[in-house]
């Protein structure tokens, strides 16, 4: 209960964030293309969320279970699970390394020690000027393009020292 403000006028628990209006009714319009009581609109309504608070804090998921009538527990697990929900603030550039089998057999770990000293950082950590923040997963779903990486949105795959200078060079 430490994210979330407690009324002292009626005793029940408010989220000290939500939706703007705009927001609201888009959320509202995710919840009707789906059966209602449900929990399948929650991947849509994160997206939404994400966009609009910029990640997903643990008050965020708080305020979404809320919205949702989920335990918070099952939002957590869901924004845990996958690598495209940003559970704390990111550079302008999210630069995710994935470190799964077929990355590690082809040096992945070569390619993370290289981007960190490109860029000056720790994995974890995110750039002085906020442009890049380096962290590493457990799998993007693209062993074909082995070792790979995701920036934002987009994957690059077969990388090597100088392909990851041409990429990151290009976002500068």
């Amino acid at each position: 209960m430490s994210l979330l403000q407690i009324s002292t006028e009626d005793k029940s628990v408010k989220p000290s964030i939500s939706f703007s209006p705009e927001a609201k009714a888009k959320f509202e319009k995710i919840l009707t293309l789906y059966p209602p009581g449900t929990q399948a609109p929650l991947l849509p309504v994160l997206h939404l969320a994400q966009e609009e608070f910029g990640y997903l804090s643990l008050e965020v998921q708080e305020y979404i279970a809320e919205l949702m009538n989920l335990p918070v527990t099952t939002v957590h697990e869901v924004v845990s699970f996958y690598t495209l929900f940003k559970k704390e603030p990111t550079g302008k550039y999210w630069v995710q390394v994935c470190t799964n089998l077929s990355c590690t057999l082809r040096g992945c770990e070569k390619i993370v020690d290289y981007i960190s000293r490109k860029l000056g950082i720790q994995v974890g950590e995110t750039t002085p000027d906020k442009k890049f923040t380096l962290t590493t997963v457990e799998c993007l779903c693209a062993c074909e393009m082995a070792p790979m990486m995701q920036i934002n949105e987009d994957y690059y795959g077969y990388l090597t020292e100088a392909r990851v200078d041409e990429i990151l060079d290009n976002l500068k």
